[in-house]
């Protein structure tokens, strides 16, 4: 009778968790760069939050108008 061998502590890892393991490098490096961006006064506001101040703006005068 063969057994199969156990898991053992000096194994290569998993090529997923290879893979995880370099996608959370590439998200902390992904965080740190836009932190040093940030702090050196690079930041954007995101197109999302340009849009919502759009209309509540439009918003806004719409309803001045319409109901005043």
């Amino acid at each position: 009778m063969t057994t199969s061998p156990g898991p053992q502590s000096g194994r290569e890892p998993t090529d997923s968790g290879r893979q995880r393991q370099n996608w959370v490098e590439r998200r902390r490096t992904k965080i740190r760069d836009e932190i040093d961006r940030n702090r050196r006064g690079e930041y954007r506001v995101p197109t999302w939050v340009l849009a919502l101040a759009l209309v509540l703006i439009v918003g806004g005068w719409l309803a001045l108008i319409f109901l005043a």
